[in-house]
């Protein structure tokens, strides 16, 4: 360590490494050839008059401050009993939550300039934390790559729409947190010329909100979008639950009406209504909100007009994202084809597209037909037609991967969330066994990680990008090989109309 700034010092057998950044002096901990910094407020934290407000600067301290600890966690609840199985939830109770964690090498230099890479985690925007033991950086750190997690605002507090409150506050912290990054990283020993983001399910959700912005280049280099919707809804729809808790509440939609309540009840209520939800748009859910800053307007759209163009993007998800949503539920056993025609109905979809599926899987159940439909409304018809839509752009080489490997645990199989383990190489912690079982195959957990570290430090997974001839790099148990994928616009994922 060159930098007086980085020193490490000794506190019983442990270093206590020292970083200082622009809002004063971090003490961190030291492991093996790593050390972390966790918890460390990117901006200040949204309680009292700062509830329900664009993200604020956070405040300069005196002395040292300790870094040994993540910061708390958005309100929350834990997940319902038949997902809780399968996803671990973490509580650390306190107000400063928009917080940063950064893992990097022990012995950089002042002048490191290490690829960086930032993690925003999932939970359908009203769940997570970067506490989750498989969320640890440390694999990543590993390979000479400064990595960062940050946590944001969830449920009401960060994405109720509500008349006087900027929509998508949650979509703004980020934001916030990736500038900081921009500012801060240097300090770390990352380069901040060369940030590739990652972001699971709803944090690819909100990257694909950043990715759509005129300035996504000053947040990011590059993008990494996994098992993410592309696509946000008109207001008065992404408005339901809001409007439902204010309702039940008596509270008036507005900024003082829900500042007015506290916190914790409006996550008890919000838990309730979800409930009735499903991912074709049954009950009020919790959606990003097509307006204003954070969401001009559907990410999807401004992103087939040309939007992000200029960033590499690698993207895909499982082949069997439904199976977290139907299975613990009992769902994809109990659904009938009157169940599949009245969802489909419901979200609009054509009949040709329940029958291509009848086609190709003439075994399959109501239920596994339900899911496919949902899967390809959500995630595989968008995916293809983003990456479609930048083959024409060489300086937006795009890589396309679909995880199939089939875990045995519960009948989940490639469902989602089963990827998580094998990018973060991660597979003997609690919860990665929790969901894939104790004997997920390493070989596929290095192909996966060994394509992620790769993107990150070179801009290239290590497959052929997408053309013409539709490369998808399927995982599966012996690590992957390519498949082309052939055109199929009748599974576009598009409703009618």
């Amino acid at each position: 360590m060159t930098d007086a700034a980085t020193e490490a010092q000794s506190t019983g057998s442990a270093a206590r490494p020292l970083v200082t950044v622009s809002t004063g002096v971090l003490r961190g901990t030291r492991e093996g050839a790593l050390d972390r910094f966790l918890g460390i407020p990117y901006a200040a934290p949204p309680v009292g008059g700062r509830r329900f407000r664009a993200p604020e600067p956070a405040a300069a301290w005196d002395g040292e401050r300790d870094a040994a600890t993540f910061g708390p966690t958005a309100p929350q609840r834990p997940y319902a009993p038949a997902i809780a199985k399968y996803l671990g939830s973490v509580d650390v109770p306190g107000d400063d939550i928009l917080t940063a964690n950064v893992w990097t090498p022990a012995d950089r230099s002042a002048d490191a300039a290490l690829p960086v890479l930032v993690f925003v985690h999932g939970g359908a925007l009203t769940r997570g934390t970067t506490a989750l033991p498989t969320y640890d950086g440390e694999r990543f750190a590993r390979h000479g790559i400064v990595f960062v997690s940050i946590q944001y605002r969830l449920g009401q507090e960060g994405f109720a729409v509500l008349e006087d409150v900027p929509q998508n506050l949650g979509v703004l912290d980020q934001e916030a947190a990736l500038r900081w990054v921009r500012r801060e990283i240097a300090a770390f020993g990352g380069d901040p010329g060369r940030i590739t983001v990652m972001g699971h399910s709803a944090g690819a959700n909100t990257l694909t909100a950043l990715l759509a912005l005129p300035h996504a280049k000053e947040l990011f280099d590059r993008a990494i979008l996994q098992s993410g919707p592309l696509v946000a809804q008109p207001p008065k729809k992404a408005g339901r639950m809001t409007r439902e808790i204010a309702k039940r509440l008596d509270a008036a939609p507005t900024r003082a009406g829900f500042s007015a309540v506290a916190a914790d009840d409006l996550v008890e209520q919000q838990t309730a209504l979800a409930a009735g939800g499903s991912p074709l748009g049954g009950g009020p859910t919790v959606a990003l909100a097509i307006g204003g800053e954070a969401v001009p307007r559907s990410p999807l759209e401004g992103l087939l007009a040309g939007a992000g163009r200029g960033i590499p993007v690698l993207i895909g998800s499982t082949s069997e994202e439904y199976r977290l949503w139907l299975v613990p539920s009992g769902a994809v056993d109990k659904a009938s084809w009157l169940t599949v025609t009245v969802a489909r109905l419901a979200a609009r979809v054509p009949a040709r597209v329940v029958r291509a599926h009848r086609t190709r899987r003439p075994g399959a159940k109501p239920g596994e037909v339900l899911g496919e439909v949902i899967t390809d409304i959500l995630l595989r018809g968008p995916i293809t037609r983003l990456a479609d839509s930048r083959v024409e752009a060489p300086e937006s080489p795009t890589w396309v991967y679909e995880f199939r490997w089939r875990s045995p645990v519960d009948g989940l199989g490639a469902a989602h969330v089963m990827e998580l383990g094998f990018v973060f190489d991660r597979l003997a912690e609690p919860d990665a066994i929790g969901i894939g079982g104790p004997d997920g195959p390493q070989a596929l957990a290095d192909a996966m990680h060994r394509a992620w570290v790769s993107f990150v430090v070179d801009g290239d997974p290590g497959w052929e990008a997408w053309s013409a001839r539709r490369p998808v790099q399927a995982f599966d148990a012996d690590g992957g090989h390519i498949d082309y994928a052939p055109r199929q616009d009748e599974l576009d994922g598009l409703p009618e109309g």
